[in-house]
């Protein structure tokens, strides 16, 4: 039995490279959530009209990774402080973001966000967004992967 977990930490491309590499991670998709418009494609996302956020999709078996540890990734792998930005991209596509599917997951988002807080890691306020998850709009085809179609491990993160 797999579970799904949706993060949106800036730039889609890096982040599921990252989830891809955990054991128990089935599958990792980039895609976008959050917003108002159907089916959105790449271009509208970036025009910043659709109010969508560039997401990661997990599916995992909580048998081998738990929501936490897929959550501790999410906090190492983005600056959660920086609002509607991660490095050089910029727009609320880039917002950070934990979009919850259980009463389960929103509770443990919250209580890692706020343990995250109180930790003084961040100098500023921890911006992450924590939303139920909406429908999800896997990207197009040419951003799955993407860095590992490349050779590349990374990205900007």
């Amino acid at each position: 039995m797999t579970e799904i977990a949706t993060f949106g930490a800036g730039c889609f491309w890096g982040v599921e490279a990252a989830f891809r590499r955990v054991p128990g991670v089935v599958d990792a998709a980039s895609g976008y959530s959050g917003g108002r418009t159907e089916n959105p494609t790449y271009k509208e996302v970036c025009s910043d009209q659709t109010g969508h956020a560039e997401v990661v999709q997990v599916t995992f078996d909580p048998a081998k990774v738990s929501y936490e540890q897929l959550l501790e990734l999410f906090w190492k792998v983005h600056d959660p402080t920086q609002v509607n930005r991660q490095g050089p991209d910029f727009g609320k596509q880039y917002r950070t973001a934990v979009f919850f599917h259980t009463p389960e997951q929103q509770a443990m988002a919250l209580k890692s966000k706020q343990a995250l807080e109180a930790s003084g890691k961040f100098h500023r306020p921890v911006a992450t967004e924590i939303t139920p998850a909406g429908t999800f709009w896997r990207a197009e085809e040419y951003h799955q992967r993407y860095l590992e179609k490349r050779g590349q491990e990374s990205c900007h993160i």
